[in-house]
């Protein structure tokens, strides 16, 4: 069955999505679709570091305190404590910057997070499957078992027009980190710097609020990504090596 498709620039990047099935392409369809995108724009007002409105700039530079912030920042910032205790303090939502000053960066819970969430809308159609992906991290849903899953493609982060593997996904999550398109704009902050040793991390898990967390936490915890993912429950995942060589994980 041929997926009819939607993209959309939201939060700095672009949210595409695949759906096929009863409201593929009705009324009710686009409607869900509107309400994915209204609810991320809804999402980046609140999280952007990039806009100096919004809440969790004000609450950086201290206009707000927690307590004045919607329920959605409490929420946010506790998922990441919960992954800096569970990465042994790889993973973190407060480091110190470039100058000393301690940070508030959210942008490793918010985006699979967020997405997450607002794949609700598209799950409440019936007869209808969808693969949902902000930035190439993607929800898969597909009601009906008998349905062929989702093929998600992992890239090769050393030649990006490479696919390393083909992963069948029917209900669940996939969220990859790496440098390859944005650079070193992940750290270990436990020292400050990028990782050493690995290239990527992809990890498959039942949803992506913490397919995306561990696939961020695994590649900033460098040379220990794939001994510290192979402990995460439920998940399976790849991690490709600065050398090339790739370790399958679950």
């Amino acid at each position: 069955m041929t997926a009819t498709r939607r993209v959309e620039q939201v939060m700095g990047l672009p949210v595409s999505l695949a759906v096929r099935g009863r409201h593929a392409d009705d009324a009710a369809g686009r409607a869900a679709w509107d309400a994915v995108v209204a609810e991320l724009r809804a999402v980046d007002a609140v999280f952007s570091r990039y806009r100096s409105d919004s809440v969790v700039s004000r609450l950086a530079r201290g206009e707000l305190g927690p307590d004045d912030c919607p329920p959605e920042v409490g929420e946010v910032l506790a998922l990441g404590a919960q992954a800096e205790q569970e990465s042994s303090g790889a993973f973190r939502v407060r480091r110190p910057g470039p100058d000393g000053a301690v940070e508030l960066d959210a942008d490793g819970v918010v985006k699979g997070w967020a997405v997450q969430r607002a794949a609700r809308h598209l799950a409440a159609l019936p007869d209808t499957a969808f693969c949902l992906s902000a930035g190439g991290d993607m929800v898969c849903h597909s009601p009906d078992p008998d349905a062929p899953p989702w093929r998600i493609g992992i890239e090769d982060p050393h030649d990006p027009r490479r696919v390393l593997a083909v992963v069948p996904v029917a209900n669940g999550a996939v969220a990859t980190s790496g440098s390859a398109h944005r650079g070193d704009h992940v750290v270990d902050a436990r020292t400050g710097r990028p990782p050493s040793g690995v290239a990527s991390v992809t990890v498959i898990g039942p949803d992506l609020t913490w397919a995306d967390i561990d696939a961020t936490a695994a590649f900033a915890l460098g040379p220990e990504a794939a001994a510290w993912l192979a402990t995460r429950p439920g998940r399976t995942g790849l991690v490709v090596w600065a050398d090339g060589s790739t370790t399958t994980v679950g």
